[in-house]
């Protein structure tokens, strides 16, 4: 329990509760401990009936059952091992500025779990976007095409890909808005991150993010040194690496 429970401890902060509400919330729903009627997202109830804890628990819940379970334990893979990476990578050391963007995405995507999961990996991927990753079958490819292909997994095991398709287009809008349109096309910065969250979770340090990604003032240092161009994202690390 201890190996456990170091292993728990060591995930990053924002994703550690992320993966744990993912995990409690369904398990209350499967055992009987509260209803799943009450902690999906059913907006005449939250407008209506003033029950304001939908919008929370429609995030982390999901329909855990014979016919789901294999899916559900693939992205909650899929939320570990990419927000943890992201968390560690683009955004090591700005807490904040991963809140924000866990914040943007989960309002444009009216709050629900698995397109949450795929709108985060769809950043860590453009952010990685030539960094070669394995798949299942020993499948291998550039990590931009990986939310396309997931999204084939996910249809072939699960018959949808509506929220994975609308987890990819957040994502999407978030990396251009964020990344692309400011940095690569020069204009204007349309999200920052507000400075309450500043507040609540300071950056802890400055120097290199990981994954070959410099922080934004770096990139911008470094445009202005060399006279503008488009930036070089870095290569990362492979999948399963430590």
């Amino acid at each position: 329990m201890s190996d456990l429970g170091d292993w728990f401890r060591s995930i990053p902060l924002i994703t550690r509760y992320w993966f744990a509400g993912s995990i409690a919330v369904p398990l209350i729903g499967k055992l009987g401990l509260v209803s799943p009627v009450y902690l999906f997202l059913w907006p005449d109830a939250f407008i209506n009936r003033f029950q304001i804890w939908r919008p929370i628990t429609a995030t982390f819940f999901f329909p855990v059952g014979p016919g789901t379970g294999f899916l559900y334990l693939v992205n909650l893979y899929f939320l570990y091992q990419y927000s943890s990476r992201l968390e560690t990578g683009a955004f090591d050391g700005r807490p904040a500025d991963y809140m924000f963007m866990l914040l943007f995405n989960w309002i444009c995507i009216v709050l629900l779990m698995i397109p949450l999961i795929m709108s985060v990996l769809y950043v860590w991927a453009q952010l990685n976007r030539d960094m070669i990753v394995s798949f299942w079958f020993g499948t291998r490819f550039k990590a931009c095409y990986l939310p396309w292909v997931i999204l084939g997994f996910n249809y072939i095991i699960g018959g949808s890909v509506i929220n994975e398709l609308i987890g990819n287009l957040v994502g999407h809008l978030y990396f251009f808005l964020m990344f692309k349109y400011p940095m690569d096309l020069g204009g204007r910065n349309f999200l920052s991150t507000p400075q309450f969250l500043y507040r609540w979770l300071p950056n802890r340090r400055g120097g290199v993010s990981g994954f070959g990604i410099p922080p934004a003032s770096m990139r911008r240092a470094a445009e202005d040194q060399q006279g503008g161009g488009r930036h070089n994202w870095g290569q990362g690390f492979r999948l399963g690496d430590q």
